[in-house]
C-alpha cells in the first residue's frame, strides 16, 4: 500500500503541474491563431515589456539557461517576428529586437491573454493574490536551493 505522503491529489507539484498545462491548453488555440506557441509569447513578452535584450537576460527573466531559448529564438527569426544583433563593441553579446510585426503582435496577444483571464472565473484580486503567492513560492524555492549549494 502506498504511502499516505505519495497521494497525487496531495502533491503540490502535480496541482502546479496541472494547473500549468489547464492554462497553456487555454492558451494554445488563441496564440495558434496569432501563428505562436506558448514559449514564443513568454519569450516575446520579454521584449514587448523591456524592449530590446541580451539573450542572457532574456533567459535569465524567463528562469531558463540561454540554450534552453535559443530553438525558440530560432522559430520566432524564421517567422520574422526578431532578430538578433551582435554587440558591435563584444560580438560574443547578441541582443534581440522586435520586428514591427513582432512588435504589432503584442495588441493581438494581450486580448488573447485577456481571454485566458476571464476563463480563470478569478477576480482580480484573487488573481493577483494567486500570482503573488507564486512569484512568492518561486523566490522561495530559489533562495533554499541557493542556501544548499552554499552549505
Amino acid at each position: 500500500m502506498p504511502s499516505e505522503q505519495l497521494r497525487i491529489d496531495d502533491q503540490l507539484c502535480f496541482a502546479l503541474y496541472a494547473a500549468m498545462n489547464a492554462v497553456t491548453r487555454s492558451y494554445k488555440p488563441k496564440l495558434a491563431s496569432l501563428g505562436i506557441t506558448y514559449p514564443q509569447y513568454i519569450l516575446l513578452m520579454v521584449l514587448w515589456q523591456h524592449g530590446p535584450s541580451t539573450i542572457s537576460k532574456v533567459a535569465q527573466r524567463l528562469k531558463l539557461p540561454p540554450n534552453g531559448i535559443t530553438p525558440v529564438i530560432d522559430r520566432l527569426e524564421r517567422a520574422g517576428l526578431l532578430v538578433r544583433c551582435r554587440n558591435p563593441d563584444d560580438r560574443r553579446i547578441i541582443s534581440l529586437h522586435l520586428t514591427v510585426e513582432g512588435a504589432a503582435l503584442e495588441e493581438h496577444a494581450a486580448r488573447a491573454q485577456f481571454s485566458v483571464v476571464c476563463e480563470t472565473q478569478l477576480g482580480a484580486e484573487a488573481l493577483a493574490a494567486l500570482r503573488g503567492e507564486l512569484h512568492a513560492l518561486v523566490q522561495r524555492m530559489e533562495n533554499f536551493g541557493s542556501v544548499v549549494e552554499e552549505t
